[in-house]
């Protein structure tokens, strides 16, 4: 009796097997300890007991055992969350019983645990047949090696094989249907259809129509390339659009790049955001949208859309779609294709030879001659005067050091009628591309100002605007204005101007410097600094030992953990990734939830509650022994509260407030050591402005009550850069002095640093005064950007350096480190695909730095001496007679900490 070899036929470029029918012999296939060989069609049946077969098939004989059989080596070509369909057709030979059974397994190895064997599917053989044996199968985790292989019938059976099929699949009303390939490989695009050659096939409406066309609006639109785009139309919310699904095509830990050509039209909207996102369903149905990329479009040309995405976990559905502009306009698309994303080629340091660090590139900057080199931006004149101050600002002679004193002259700008107007100077040719130049001036304004005036060092490279400092002038004093920027693009021309003051306000400059910083030499001054603050000395003294045998003691310490925090930011949708996790519990001892403990995230709607992420986020943190910030419990800033708190009466909303206090500290009491409890309270004011100036300090002091074991934060941006006068030290300083006398528990400061290209001495005068209030100071969301990864690795250094070296700083949280799930572009130390680059070595290196390592011998007093940072440390002693381990905590102290080892 003969088996059915008809069937649905499957494409062999979608079959993950090589070699499946055997026509290569058994190249790519494994014998597991037994023989085998090939007939090929033209032998028919000879020397088997089975019906002439028109196909090749394999003769796996000579087993021993019934798990004997063949196999293939698959690891590289599966898709973790992917479905796939197994198909083989399988006989027996030399059988005696009526009918025996041929299995179908996956072997999956993990090199920190057992194998698992993952059974597939079975099929009952009976001696002169073909059967066909189906199955199915799908992977959750990703195992260092996955193996197929058929195996089954009793020793001394021989078992036959032919044509063996792996095929990706996606699931489709119960049934799984073949796609064409399950993982983009090379230039590949893994949408079907990107060009609309074949019509709309494998397209289709997100809630409304799609359209296919060659042009549109009497031949005003037509294809940028090929002969047709497509338009999604009669879309009646912003998230309308075309979309296609891409299960099975696309690979978890595999970062993909969109392109597309995109244009908006109708409804008179003349330009929009048009935006790609990624909608995904997970094995236990969570649902993620991951926004890829976004695109001003307009009605006019076609514009191209670009970003990357990386999905971390398995999913058991994906869905790309382009939505955005408002209802009533249509999307149209003349081209989307993803791609595997080429990898990032790694930077080259930036070339630093014969930079005149320190050296001031403003010309005539202490206008000894007159004003050349100034002119004036707008119609006021330029006047030189003088009554400045003599010596530089602080923070340029913190950079600078010991410097000759300035002219004590000033420009003067009058009758200025517009905030922009006041002295500029062109330096195109004086700055270099990648070194990071520090800002310093002092300025003063007219007496007849009317409050508070706003003074900021402006550049302008091209069309973009650049931030050089800004410093709040309210009295007819000199102030010092400091900051820092960086060119990392070629203008074609960069003018520095002086600007802020209201119209009518006179506005006063003196002595502007503008100076490359030599980073390094600040480096090498803040690591002495560190050595004294986190450093302590150690004497170990050794109990039972004859001093006859001190000198041939052998004492090795090694430091196993610094126990100041360094944290990060994660989401839910990183801790699917086990190389992210690995490189969280392998780095960081603290960790703060990006959007899962924020009141928009935890409860949507109005009393539907979602605590399920954070829960999620809280075990695995629990599980590795890594303490948490609770960031936030509100959200200062109009934007980011959820429409249905918004539209609440007061009373109302003083309730929902209650509530959620209630809700989020009871829950999780004792859970968080940290809670940012109003954030950004000086760049928002909703709930202040609708509730009154006292639900600041009321949020704290029902906070506390709460959950008295954790420390409530304040947390705010802009604090340590010099560049934002709503949050300079001083304005930070008055906040938090006015909520403490409204009797809030603020038991800390929480310093974002979102910053650009930091500077040692800006950032360390932030620190300085913010230290008279004598609480502890922590960089809560830290991340730079630069292009360069060398230069990015010096941002990061600045920053980790300037907070080591501070007295008065007792904790640092990154916000993120892995490519694609950062909240700035260029601030990643890890790419998408789990490589560190420079600025992930640099960081790597510093926490390997702040571990304190020794060895000698013991002294003759019996003891050995050293000094080593905080944290935990081992000791190995070997004596002529023996070898003792013993483990000790170094805690802060400032007398020397003395341990005893008895021998």
């Amino acid at each position: 009796m003969a088996g059915n070899i008809s069937g649905p036929s499957v494409s062999n470029a979608a079959n993950i097997l090589l070699n499946h029918d055997f026509s290569n012999d058994l190249n790519s296939w494994h014998l597991n300890c037994c023989n085998g060989y090939v007939i090929s069609s033209k032998a028919g049946g000879q020397g088997v007991n089975l019906m002439d077969s028109d196909c090749n098939y394999a003769v796996i004989t000579d087993r021993n055992e019934g798990w004997q059989g063949l196999e293939q080596d698959i690891t590289d070509r599966i898709s973790i969350g992917s479905a796939y369909t197994v198909s083989a057709f399988v006989g027996v030979s030399g059988l005696s019983q009526e009918s025996v059974d041929v299995k179908a397994t996956l072997k999956l190895e993990y090199h920190d645990s057992a194998t698992n064997y993952l059974f597939i599917g079975r099929s009952s053989v009976m001696k002169g047949s073909w059967e066909k044996l189906e199955g199915t199968f799908s992977l959750s985790t990703k195992p260092d090696r996955v193996v197929f292989y058929l195996e089954g019938p009793a020793p001394g059976i021989d078992l036959l094989i032919r044509s063996v099929e792996i095929n990706c699949s996606i699931p489709n009303d119960n049934k799984f249907i073949s796609t064409e390939a399950c993982v983009s490989t090379g230039d590949e695009s893994i949408i079907i259809n990107p060009q609309f050659e074949d019509g709309l096939n494998n397209w289709s409406g997100r809630s409304c129509k799609i359209v296919l066309h060659d042009s549109m609006a009497d031949g005003k639109i037509v294809p940028k390339s090929g002969k047709y785009f497509a338009c999604a139309t009669e879309r009646t919310q912003f998230w309308n659009g075309i979309q296609q699904e891409i299960t099975g095509r696309v690979q978890r830990k595999l970062a993909y790049e969109i392109t597309a050509l995109v244009r908006i039209y109708g409804n008179n909207v003349t330009n929009a955001d048009v935006r790609a996102t990624l909608w995904v369903q997970t094995p236990d149905l969570r649902e993620q949208y991951i926004g890829i990329a976004n695109v001003q479009a307009t009605d006019t040309d076609w514009v191209t859309l670009q970003g990357k995405f990386l999905l971390n976990g398995p999913t058991s559905k994906a869905v790309l779609y382009l939505e955005g502009p408002p209802s009533g306009t249509d999307i149209l698309v003349n081209t989307l294709v993803v791609k595997h994303a080429a990898k990032t080629p790694p930077s080259t340091p930036p070339a630093a030879q014969n930079v005149a660090f320190g050296v001031n590139i403003i010309e005539n900057s202490n206008l000894s001659d007159d004003t050349k080199g100034w002119f004036t931006l707008g119609n006021c004149p330029l006047t030189v005067k003088t009554g400045s101050p003599h010596i530089l600002p602080p923070m340029a002679r913190e950079s600078l050091g010991p410097h000759g004193i300035l002219s004590g002259r000033y420009i003067l700008v009058t009758n200025r009628t517009q905030t922009w107007m006041g002295p500029a100077q062109v330096i195109t040719e004086k700055l270099k591309l990648f070194l990071t130049y520090q800002v310093s001036a002092w300025v003063r304004i007219g007496s007849s100002s009317n409050g508070p005036q706003n003074v900021n060092v402006a550049l302008g490279a091209d069309n973009q605007w650049i931030n050089g400092g800004q410093t709040e002038v309210s009295d007819d004093r000199w102030h010092e204005i400091g900051g820092s920027f960086r060119i990392e693009k070629q203008p074609t021309k960069i003018m520095v101007y002086i600007q802020g003051p209201a119209s009518g306000v006179d506005l006063m400059v003196a002595g502007l410097q503008i100076f490359p910083v030599d980073r390094h030499a600040r480096f090498r001054y803040l690591k002495m600094q560190t050595d004294k603050i986190r450093k302590r000395d150690v004497v170990l003294k050794f109990a039972g030992l004859d001093s006859s045998s001190y000198l041939n003691t052998m004492v090795q310490v090694r430091q196993t953990q610094n126990n100041f925090p360094i944290g990060t930011c994660i989401s839910r949708s990183n801790i699917d990734n086990e190389d992210f996790v690995n490189f969280l519990v392998k780095h960081f001892n603290w960790a703060v939830f990006a959007n899962e403990l924020k009141w928009y995230w935890t409860e949507p709607q109005q009393g539907n509650l979602n605590y399920k992420d954070a829960d999620d986020l809280l075990t695995l943190c629990q599980k590795y022994k890594i303490q948490t910030r609770g960031h936030c419990i509100f959200w200062e800033v109009d934007g980011t509260v959820q429409q249905w708190v918004k539209s609440l009466n007061k009373n109302d909303l003083m309730t929902a407030v209650q509530n959620r206090l209630t809700s989020l500290l009871t829950r999780y009491k004792g859970k968080f050591s940290h809670y940012d409890v109003n954030n950004e309270m000086l760049h928002g004011s909703f709930y202040q402005d609708r509730l009154g100036k006292d639900i600041r300090a009321n949020m704290f002091k029902t906070a506390n009550q709460l959950d008295l074991s954790a420390t409530l934060f304040v947390n705010d941006y802009h604090i340590e850069d010099g560049c934002d006068t709503r949050s300079c030290p001083n304005k930070y300083i008055e906040h938090i002095l006015d909520l403490q006398e409204q009797g809030a528990p603020v038991g800390g400061i929480g310093i974002q640093g979102h910053i650009d290209s930091p500077v040692g001495p800006v950032v360390c005068s932030s620190l300085d005064k913010l230290g008279i209030l004598g609480l502890p100071i922590w960089f809560t969301e830290l991340d730079v950007s630069s292009m360069n990864e060398y230069v990015r690795g010096d941002d990061l250094e600045v920053m980790l350096r300037e907070a080591m070296a501070h007295p008065a700083v007792e904790g640092i949280m990154l916000w993120g480190f892995w490519e694609l799930f950062m909240s700035r572009d260029n601030a990643h130390l890890v790419n998408a695909e789990g490589d560190i680059n420079e600025a992930g070595k640099r960081f790597l290196a510093l926490k390997q730095e702040w571990l304190s390592h020794s060895h000698g011998h013991v002294n003759e007093q019996g003891q050995f001496n050293f000094r080593g940072f905080y944290g935990t440390y081992n000791v190995e002693i070997v004596t002529p007679s023996k070898k003792i381990s013993k483990t000790f905590v170094l805690d802060k102290g400032d007398s020397p900490m003395e341990v005893s080892i008895d021998l």
